[in-house]
């Protein structure tokens, strides 16, 4: 709920156990809404369940203890302080994986003492998915990781997600189609706060009726060598007013090592 309006009206979907689930949908869908909602930055109602524990009432920083890492669509930087200092802020485990970041991302090394707000955009992004993989989390949620970055760091990017992808499970927003159909395995589209559709990623993109009527685009591949280029040939998800939908009361988000869904969310 914001400002007294229910966004959600009960959405439905998993996340897999290993690897990418994309969130998709038009502008104003409820994708970021979402987001927020598991991670207990807006208000909610209902149960949200990961892994048998119950998350709503739970201020923000307790969800983040369960294992829960998030890379918000604004970044979420501090700008004055320095890169160090953003990651430092970010530690829960008693060993940081700062080799591990710093692997993913040289630049942060060599920029530790660079305040944040004098980054570049794809440098800031380096710092908010870098915060997410210090811990051991269970799950990463990726809201528009990409968005606004430079083709060459859209590719770093989706590379760093697909190694993540390999350790924990991730849930990603994104409007670039490319990229989504590059990373992820499942899929979940999203219409006025319900989901709409599930299921196979290269399957929803492949069929073009599909793609048009849920997504408001064609699913013709990018020309461009690069498969996550940002060019404007790239096919994303449109702005136009979001598809009907029917109604869905309950949603699963999450997946834990044996395959079975972890988190549950029911919105009413």
């Amino acid at each position: 709920m914001i400002d007294g309006l229910h966004i959600l009206h009960g959405v439905h979907f998993d996340v897999a156990a290993s690897g990418v689930t994309a969130l998709l949908g038009r502008n104003g869908a409820g994708k970021t809404t979402t987001a927020k909602a598991i991670m207990g930055l807006v208000p909610r109602t209902g149960s949200l369940l990961f892994d048998g524990a119950e998350l709503v009432g739970l201020p923000t920083h307790l969800v983040v203890r369960q294992g829960i890492g998030y890379a918000p669509e604004d970044r979420g930087i501090f700008a004055g302080l320095s890169v160090a200092e953003n990651l430092r802020l970010a530690e829960r485990d008693a060993e940081p994986a700062y080799d591990l970041v710093h692997e993913l991302f040289p630049e942060l090394r060599r920029r530790s003492r660079q305040l944040a707000g004098t980054l570049s955009g794809g440098q800031q992004q380096m710092v908010a998915i870098g915060r997410t993989l210090l811990n051991r989390n269970r799950l990463i949620i990726a809201d528009e990781p990409t968005k606004g970055l430079a083709p060459k760091i859209v590719s770093e990017v989706a590379d760093v997600l697909a190694r993540a992808a390999e350790r924990v499970p991730v849930l990603l927003v994104e409007q670039n189609l490319a990229l989504v159909r590059r990373l992820a395995g499942l899929c979940a589209v999203l219409a006025d706060g319900r989901t709409v559709h599930q299921g196979d990623t290269a399957e929803l993109l492949a069929d073009e009726d599909a793609s048009r009527r849920l997504l408001g685009v064609g699913s013709r591949r990018t020309p461009a060598a690069d498969p996550v280029s940002t060019e404007p040939t790239v096919p994303s998800v449109s702005s136009l007013p979001a598809a009907p939908s029917a109604k869905a009361d309950q949603a699963a988000v999450g997946g834990g090592p044996d395959g079975s869904s972890v988190t549950e969310v029911t919105s009413r």
